[in-house]
């Protein structure tokens, strides 16, 4: 049986040198990067098996993407696209400090994920996992995404799976006006729901502390659990009327991105095991330090190197 099984969008990362300017890039350093399977790989390095749904085209950068998350020991179940205009979306990353602050730049329009149904899906891997993962950057993506993912969340409930949402609102992809209606739209079939505080206040406009914010969510939305992910002031989780806080742990930060997809594998990486809100919540911040100490976009860490930051109460900040 699988642990956990995710499902997005997976785009080839391409960053020139750091302090080089887009415009003049000679060289770009290629990497897949998405936040579905960067959940799947940070929770595959802390043992759990993990599969990652979606839909590529069938050609060389299709596979190039495909190769390299298996590479880290994930299972890419794709749907492929052998349409000519069938392509794999990019960003690319252009790295800068204060003042001019680091640069993203998406091509990603008509990616072969916005026309992928839920048809086309290995979806016997969701009724046989214990989680199924997906975020809100998906049904941005398109209409026929945003229907896709309702349909899986949906069948992982009605088979038992517990599903796992993260809003991870993307200015880029849609409004906050839009973007609230289509969490909405998935709300009934979410079990545990992650909800970074910026993204609550921007797109479901409720004010108030962590506390009150979960429990506003839990209520009217019937989730099972809340975890609200606060940035350099921690995370927080609810369930079953029980509060369990975390702070961060201190990183030297040579790439941020992914941080919170780290943050999310962690997390489920030891809900799978059975472990208390508390532990994964220390999991979920430990595997978002060390991954900001990596280059890339996925956390490239050891069950080992994660349970030392845990232990090692000391570095532990809470705000």
């Amino acid at each position: 049986m699988t642990d956990i099984v995710t499902f997005g969008e997976t785009m080839l990362r391409l960053s020139p040198p750091r302090g080089d300017r887009l415009e003049r890039a000679r060289e770009f350093d290629v990497q897949a990067g998405g936040a579905e399977s960067n959940v799947a790989v940070a929770a595959s390095n802390l043992g759990c098996e993990t599969t990652w749904l979606s839909k590529l085209p069938d050609s060389s950068l299709g596979r190039r993407v495909t190769s390299e998350l298996e590479s880290y020991g994930i299972d890419a179940a794709v749907a492929w696209d052998e349409r000519p205009e069938s392509r794999v979306g990019t960003y690319y990353l252009e790295y800068g400090g204060s003042p001019r602050g680091t640069n993203v730049v998406y091509d990603r329009a008509d990616a072969a994920i916005t026309t992928a149904t839920a048809e086309e899906l290995p979806t016997d891997a969701i009724a046989d996992a214990e989680v199924f993962y997906t975020s809100g950057i998906t049904p941005a993506l398109s209409e026929t995404a945003a229907e896709t993912t309702k349909t899986l969340l949906h069948h992982a409930q009605a088979n038992g799976t517990e599903t796992a949402f993260d809003l991870n609102y993307r200015t880029k992809l849609w409004s906050p006006a839009e973007a609230a209606a289509g969490y909405r739209e998935l709300f009934p079939y979410v079990d545990v729901l992650v909800a970074p505080i910026s993204d609550v206040r921007t797109c479901l406009d409720l004010d108030g502390d962590a506390v009150e914010v979960a429990n506003h969510l839990a209520s009217t939305y019937d989730f099972d659990t809340v975890v609200v992910t606060r940035g350099d002031s921690g995370s927080l989780a609810l369930h079953d009327g029980e509060v369990a806080e975390q702070g961060v742990f201190e990183a030297d930060t040579f790439d941020a991105i992914g941080t919170g997809d780290a943050f999310v594998g962690g997390f489920l990486a030891q809900r799978v095991a059975g472990a208390d809100l508390k532990d994964c919540l220390a999991y979920g911040a430990a595997t978002a330090s060390l991954k900001r100490t990596i280059g890339g976009d996925v956390a490239l860490v050891t069950r080992e190197e994660v349970e030392r930051v845990v232990t090692d109460e000391g570095d532990a900040i809470s705000r």
